[in-house]
C-alpha cells in the first residue's frame, strides 16, 4: 500500500458563520486557518448552515439566508398562487352564468304557452 494514498485525517474545528457555533469533528480538510478551542488549536473550516442554524433541526419555520433566495422564492410563489386563485374566481362565476342560463332555459320549457 502506498503512503501517501490517503489525505492527511485530523481534528478540524467546524464554525457555523451565520450562529456562531463551533464543534470538533476528524476530517481531511486542509484549512490554513487556526484557532483555539477548549485549550487546545484546531485548523477551523467555516460553514455556512450547520445543524445549530438548519431549519428542520432549530424547529423554525422560515429558513433565511445571506443572499435571500428563500424570500424570493416566497415572493414568486405567492404572485403564482393569486393568479391561479384569480383564475379558478373567473371559472366559478363562469360556472355560475352558465347554470343560470340553463334555470333559465328550463323555466321557460316549463312555462305553458299563452295566447
Amino acid at each position: 500500500m502506498k503512503r501517501e494514498g490517503h489525505p492527511f485525517y485530523q481534528e478540524v474545528l467546524f464554525v457555523d458563520s451565520s450562529t456562531g457555533y463551533k464543534f470538533v469533528c476528524g476530517s481531511t480538510l486542509q484549512p490554513k486557518e487556526k484557532e483555539m478551542f477548549e485549550g487546545k488549536e484546531y485548523p477551523v473550516y467555516r460553514v455556512a448552515v450547520s445543524s445549530a442554524s438548519h431549519p428542520f433541526f432549530t424547529g423554525s419555520k422560515q429558513f433565511i439566508d445571506s443572499e435571500g433566495r428563500v424570500d424570493k422564492f416566497v415572493k414568486r410563489y405567492a404572485k403564482v398562487a393569486e393568479k391561479k386563485e384569480a383564475e379558478e374566481l373567473k371559472k366559478e362565476e363562469a360556472k355560475k352564468e352558465a347554470k343560470k342560463k340553463t334555470t333559465e332555459k328550463k323555466a321557460k320549457k316549463k312555462a305553458p304557452p299563452q295566447g
